[in-house]
């Protein structure tokens, strides 16, 4: 059996990810949604994310219960070690990414996949001011993150969220059924 992919999907705040990664869930259900440990509070919405304290975020990571972490806004994220030993039995993995984490990911799965959601500033403002999180000055610096390049040498699908969901959804799937027939 050949291994499963990790598919990182990344793209700034108010882009769309995780509707997006809910689609292709729905579309491809032999698709595995990663479920990340955050140090964030448990009644935020958004995701769904096992929330923990700081400490025990910190006391996870030296027992190894991750295979990747990283800190991104004032947070700490996890994957779970277990997506490691998925990915190898040949289940793909979706997960929700920071571009800072990329490299790191890249070195520990063999067959990684950054799947890059993008969308014109205006968009990502409308619905970072509909989300209702962040004050203007945190949306503004939002923004002025969105066009971060993503690190070198990376297998990368960027597909555009600047419409109605299901064409980005509908995009993204044929991506990943074609790059995985390529493969």
């Amino acid at each position: 059996m050949s291994s499963g992919r990790l598919i990182a999907v990344v793209g700034p705040s108010g882009v769309g990810k995780d509707s997006v990664m809910a689609g292709i869930a729905s579309a491809l259900p032999e698709v595995q949604l990663v479920r990340r440990v955050i140090t964030r509070a448990a009644d935020l919405g958004g995701e769904d994310y096992e929330a923990v304290t700081p400490e025990a975020f910190e006391r996870m990571a030296q027992e190894g219960a991750f295979c990747v972490h990283w800190n991104a806004h004032g947070l700490r994220y996890g994957i779970p070690a277990q997506v490691l030993a998925d990915v190898e039995a040949g289940t793909d993995c979706l997960v929700n990414f920071s571009r800072s984490a990329l490299p790191d990911a890249s070195r520990h799965f063999p067959r990684f996949l950054v799947l890059n959601i993008t969308a014109y500033s205006e968009v990502l403002a409308q619905r970072l001011i509909a989300r209702g999180r962040e004050n203007a000055e945190e949306i503004t610096r939002r923004l002025s993150k969105a066009d971060k390049p993503l690190p070198e040498g990376l297998d990368v699908i960027t597909v555009p969220n600047n419409g109605p969901l299901q064409d980005a959804v509908d995009l993204a799937v044929r991506a990943l059924c074609a790059q995985k027939a390529d493969a």
